[in-house]
């Protein structure tokens, strides 16, 4: 495939409008040839502007031959469906997370993206950050030694001003509070680190808003090698966002300056055994461009993809029994 891989942005709400924007640094990986919006209000200005011709079909971009890829920032309940369609169509697919609301939809999606031979992406920017790719890299070389604990809180209160009727707090598309909004990029993290989940308890409340489905919510997870992991999240009080490792040989505690919309730098805390506690200011980032380049050259076939299938179906399987445990309000298993 030429450089840069061809590409539909479908959905240009908050989180499309934002992808659309960093990619404008990476003209050579990626170029945005249409873009897919059924609520045109609003978005046509922003097209003009930046001569990208706009839609409200998305088989119509599908059957365009300059299409490569599509990038869905979507409702939730809609990514099955439309990466069905793209796998017909022939199309890469990059998909916001979650990827699917259930294990078995999971499951759907990975194996239609490989066995028709196409790319799947996925909407981890947080794996991107240097400080959690550097976090990651010492777990995989096994200088941390044996990964025990997990401790993670992603908050921020944005959706305390949206209409209450907005997709992102419906219970069909964002059960358990913050949990596909925040968390779910916690729990990702998580099952890279410490591999398939066993159980999970999760309470959801709603303490200081009239969010419908909760604004605190948090999860603790048994994962089937051992190990746990703590997830926290908040839509009702000012952004924080915290991912600790702790580990025989070391730890390591991260700490965001901003929200990866508009990322400021990271915080970053830790310890090797026998050393002494060391604090480090790392610069700002682009993660959410870093991924989607990453996509773009996986495409291409310059480098795998470092999300794995086994990742994204486990992380979506924590995620259902996470929903479930917020429902129950007991331990739930794994499917």
């Amino acid at each position: 495939m030429t450089k840069p891989v061809r590409m539909a942005m479908v959905g240009l709400g908050w989180w499309g409008q934002k992808m659309l924007s960093v990619l404008e640094a990476a003209p050579d990986e990626i170029e945005v040839v249409r873009a897919v919006e059924p609520n045109m209000d609003g978005v046509e200005a922003l097209c003009r502007e930046k001569n990208l011709p706009l839609g409200a079909d998305y088989d119509e971009a599908l059957a365009d031959p300059d299409v490569d890829a599509v990038i869905l920032a979507t409702p939730h309940t809609l990514h099955e469906a439309q990466i069905e369609a793209a796998v017909a169509a022939g199309k890469h697919v990059f998909c916001e997370k979650p990827l699917s609301l259930t294990k078995a939809g999971a499951e759907r999606a990975v194996a239609l993206c490989r066995d028709a031979g196409l790319q799947l992406g996925m909407g981890h920017e947080r794996r991107f950050e240097p400080p959690i790719a550097r976090l990651l890299q010492l777990a995989d070389d096994g200088a941390l030694g044996r990964i025990q604990q997990i401790e993670a809180n992603f908050s921020h209160d944005k959706f305390l001003s949206l209409d209450r009727g907005n997709w992102r707090l419906k219970g069909d598309q964002a059960p358990a509070g913050g949990m596909t909004a925040t968390g779910i990029h916690l729990l990702d993290l998580s099952v890279r680190l410490l591999g398939a989940a066993e159980s999970v308890h999760c309470i959801c409340e709603n303490l200081s808003s009239d969010l419908p489905q909760g604004d605190t919510v948090a999860a603790f997870t048994r994962f089937s090698g051992g190990g746990t992991s703590y997830v926290s999240a908040s839509l009702a009080n000012p952004f924080f966002s915290r991912f600790a490792v702790f580990g025989s040989d070391g730890w390591i505690d991260i700490r965001d300056k901003a929200h990866v919309e508009a990322p400021d730098g990271w915080i970053v805390t830790s310890a090797m055994k026998g050393g002494p506690i060391t604090v480090e200011d790392v610069p700002p980032a682009e993660p959410v461009k870093d991924n989607l380049v990453a996509f773009a050259r996986a495409v291409r076939g310059e480098a795998p993809y470092p999300i794995t299938s086994d990742h994204l179906v486990n992380n979506i399987a924590l995620l259902e029994a996470v929903f479930a445990s917020a429902k129950s309000g007991r331990t739930e298993r794994v499917p």
